[in-house]
């Protein structure tokens, strides 16, 4: 897997995944058609301002600065959506963090029509695309966490085994620090967890993907391992 700088900036932003983020429907905003809740002329400049300066914020100030963006909640979708296809991968991480802690689940087909080139497929980016959409209910995702368990860093194992806990309330002891064999061992184990659930039809995915095999992702894996 290529590294990146978006992944490592995501474990900082892992104390904001873990709250519970209600968006503020105080707002005046306004629905235009049957798409998302417009912004006031005011909060559409604050939305645009706080935008422009996402990609010069760091450390605390960039915590804070996806907090509010996932507080604002629908009337930030529209822009939140334009900044996940940003040619930065720190500025798309930030954005996908943020729509991620909305917890509104009409993002997820949104989130599924972004097309990302082949480079960014094999990025730490689409681990965090993956973390996002688990924890919006498309377990389609979850082989994709499943692999990124086999990751040679300590970090994007932690940051994959919190998402996958979250989302299935499971972790079949892996811990990410522990040794190689054990680490294998809870991997074969989620793999056949995945298989199971997945041939049960029971798994909400785009109808239009092939079924996928946690265990068959052969090409993301060797990536997470370092192989050519």
């Amino acid at each position: 897997m290529r590294p990146s700088k978006a992944f490592p900036t995501t474990l900082a932003l892992c104390a904001l995944a873990a709250c519970s983020t209600t968006p503020t429907r105080s707002v005046v905003a306004s629905s235009v058609g049957d798409g998302w809740l417009q912004p006031s002329p005011a909060l559409e400049q604050q939305l645009e301002d706080e935008a422009d300066r996402l990609p010069w914020t760091h450390g605390l100030e960039r915590i804070e600065q996806i907090r509010w963006f996932a507080s604002v909640g629908e009337p930030a979708y529209e822009i939140m959506l334009e900044l996940v296809s940003s040619d930065e991968d720190h500025v798309a991480s930030a954005a996908l963090a943020a729509l991620g802690a909305t917890g509104d689940r009409r993002l997820v087909k949104h989130l599924r029509k972004i097309k990302w080139s082949e480079e960014r497929q094999a990025s730490d980016l689409h681990l965090e695309r993956a973390r996002t959409l688990v924890r919006l209910g498309d377990w389609g995702s979850i082989p994709d966490l499943i692999a990124g368990l086999n990751d040679p860093r300590v970090f994007t194992r932690a940051l994959c085994a919190k998402a996958l806990r979250e989302s299935t309330h499971l972790d079949f002891g892996f811990d990410p620090r522990g040794p190689e064999h054990e680490r294998a061992k809870a991997v074969s184990q989620w793999e056949s967890w995945w298989n199971k659930r997945s041939q049960e039809g029971i798994i909400a995915r785009d109808a239009s993907a092939p079924r996928r095999k946690a265990g068959t992702t052969d090409a993301f894996r060797g990536r997470c391992s370092g192989e050519n």
